[in-house]
């Protein structure tokens, strides 16, 4: 599975941005896809995950503001931010792995990752 994350950019808190993900590879709707995020000086940490049958789960910093989707038929995972913050600033990674978890050591394929800057 190769992964292409996009929609990363420069907003302004209370904002919104929708990052997606392309995924090429005919395993894409058996496998869970994780959105993490990393911070310059920080570990790599779980934002939210979405199974091949569409259960979510979310880090407690993002529910109710941050929605997971995907859509099989474009081999696409979705990451709709609303009411940004300026902690939200990282570097936002997406992933496939093989079931859901929080650890980013399960997730085996990886995209590039792209920028979401929050300004106050």
């Amino acid at each position: 599975v190769q992964l292409q994350a996009s929609g990363g950019g420069l907003v302004q808190a209370g904002g919104s941005l929708r990052l997606s993900c392309a995924a090429s590879g005919r395993t894409f709707s058996s496998q869970t896809m994780g959105w993490f995020r990393q911070a310059p000086g920080t570990e790599r940490e779980f934002v939210a995950a979405i199974s091949w049958i569409g259960a979510t789960r979310y880090a407690d910093s993002v529910k109710g503001r941050f929605t997971i989707s995907r859509d099989n038929a474009k081999t696409t995972v979705y990451l709709q931010m609303n009411s940004l913050k300026p902690e939200d600033t990282a570097a936002y990674y997406c992933a496939a792995a093989p079931y859901t978890s929080v650890l980013p050591t399960v997730y085996d394929y990886w995209g590039q990752g792209t920028l979401v800057t929050v300004s106050s």
